[in-house]
């Protein structure tokens, strides 16, 4: 008797039939469960069809999950994504066996190759940690589940809920994380055919899109039932935004200046944006308020005309403050900590990109007034994507309405990223930090305030964010994509021990 139970949707096609018979022909493949969604069944050989059992189930991805890991009677389970062509390499699912057996974990998945034009190209994962706990983690397109682990699982911290669409596996995967090991084999055990081919740029936004807001509700439901499980849930109670004389009395921290030349500093980290810096700057000094502000703008040793353009631009106006810092090391976390305690910057610092523009001259008083109507330290508002020639682009306006006072800062931890312009209250700010680096500074610094502090939201549009072939995220190699992604996980597992530390004082 084999060892797996293989379980896939049948698609009614060759990728269907062809990844059955060779499964069939495996011994160590007892039996290959195809949910059947349609009235059509795929023309196998009788080796296959001795093998396979149709499962008519209307939505396995939500409750009715339960009922194909109940049909599972094997040590283990392997699941196949939908949509995806799978070809399998020499020895493969032996290979995961014994990994399996070796580790005794939970879940495993593998490296791949990609198939696209008759060209072969590595296709490597990253390895699954404690902040790894957003729905859109990517295992590939095969994993091998083993049914004592899930059985515990689901034991140990409940079954499936029977109200769920979409979720049954991103439960089950959370469930099994908590007592079992998610591992990762980093070789290529098989290869894909991939269905969506969309570069970085197009999917990132996925996780936004209005149509997909119930299903995005239910992953929210899931993900923080997970963090109270594990004791890292925050309830929405606040510490109140201490006042800058509270500051300097209690010398926390002693060496900041917590005198402010402004109100309000508008911060533009640039490096080689000749084509834009100029655009970018007017926009923030084009802002009407009833405060005084300056634009400080950090230079990062350019080597293009963008000094030259920011130097004649402050010489016609001197609320135009140019850095240039010493250090050549900095990335754009770096950059933002040059700005924020040098002694130019004023009690508020809000976000500009050296692409991107304010919707209007009324931004930075829209920012700053949401300051005043509650005691946050930090502003987010909501941007529209746009092309270089300010076109707006699906998915057009990014509002992250599923933020919440009562739950945002708990699901803050599932998704990538919390949207734009940020502004912060200083003071606070320069206490958390930021990480010097270029990618996930931004979540990282509202990942740490939102761990204490309230967040502000602004849901309208008040930014143009400008997508062309210059963005440092529109198109990413593999390799670059996995580095930003374990990196956000990376942070996502920072914060789940400092709030689990929290609950445990």
């Amino acid at each position: 008797m084999g060892r797996v139970t293989a379980v896939l949707i049948n698609e009614s096609d060759a990728r269907t039939t062809h990844l059955v018979e060779s499964l069939a022909a495996n011994p160590d493949v007892d039996r290959i469960l195809l949910i059947d969604q349609t009235v059509e069944q795929p023309a196998l050989s009788p080796q296959a069809q001795e093998k396979t059992r149709l499962l008519k189930i209307a939505s396995p991805r939500g409750a009715s999950f339960a009922d194909v890991l109940d049909a599972v009677e094997t040590d283990y389970g392997l699941f196949f994504s939908p949509g995806e062509q799978v070809r399998f390499g020499q020895r493969a699912i032996e290979r995961f066996l014994s990994v399996a057996e070796d580790t005794a974990a939970g879940l495993i998945y593998s490296d791949f190759k990609d198939e696209v034009d008759d060209e072969l190209s590595d296709h490597p994962l990253i390895d699954y940690q404690l902040g790894s706990i957003r729905d859109n983690f990517d295992f590939g397109p095969a994993m091998l589940v083993s049914r004592r682990a899930a059985s515990a699982a689901l034991s140990n911290h409940g079954p499936l809920d029977s109200r769920l669409n979409w979720g049954g596996f991103y439960d089950l995967r959370l469930k099994l994380s908590i007592d079992s090991t998610i591992l990762r084999i980093q070789e290529p055990l098989y290869t894909r055919t991939p269905f969506d081919r969309r570069a970085s740029g197009e999917r990132q936004f996925d996780y936004v899109d209005p149509g997909r807001r119930d299903y995005q509700a239910e992953m929210e439901t899931i993900a923080t039932e997970h963090l109270k499980r594990i004791g890292a849930y925050l309830a929405p109670e606040f510490l109140s935004r201490p006042r800058i004389g509270a500051l300097k009395a209690s010398g926390s921290p002693p060496h900041i200046d917590q005198e402010f030349p402004v109100h309000a500093s508008i911060i533009i980290p640039v490096r080689n944006r000749e084509r834009t810096i100029k655009e970018a700057v007017g926009s923030a000094l084009s802002q009407q308020t009833g405060f005084d502000f300056n634009v400080i703008v950090v230079d990062n040793h350019s080597t293009d005309r963008t000094t030259a353009i920011l130097s004649e631009m402050a010489r016609d106006d001197s609320r135009l403050v140019l850095i240039m810092p010493v250090r050549k090391d900095l990335g754009i976390g770096g950059c933002w900590t040059e700005a924020i305690y040098s002694q130019f910057c004023g009690e508020y610092a809000a976000q500009l990109d050296s692409d991107d523009l304010y919707a209007d001259n009324r931004t930075l008083e829209r920012i700053i007034a949401k300051f005043e109507e509650g005691p946050f330290a930090m502003v987010i508002g909501s941007y529209t994507i746009v092309d270089f020639d300010l076109q707006p682009i699906p998915p057009g306006l990014i509002d992250h309405r599923e933020w919440t006072r009562e739950n945002g800062r708990n699901n803050a931890l599932r998704i990538n990223g919390l949207g734009a312009p940020r502004a912060f209250y200083v003071p606070i700010l320069r206490q958390t930090g930021l990480p010097n680096t270029s990618y996930g500074e931004d979540y990282a610094a509202a990942l740490r305030i939102s761990r204490q502090y309230e967040i502000g939201r602004i849901y309208d549009s008040i930014y143009f964010a400008r997508r062309w072939e210059g963005n440092s995220d529109a198109a990413l190699p593999i390799a670059k994509a996995n580095r930003y992604d374990s990196y956000k996980d990376h942070l996502r597992t920072i914060e789940i021990l400092a709030r689990q530390r929290i609950n445990q004082k």
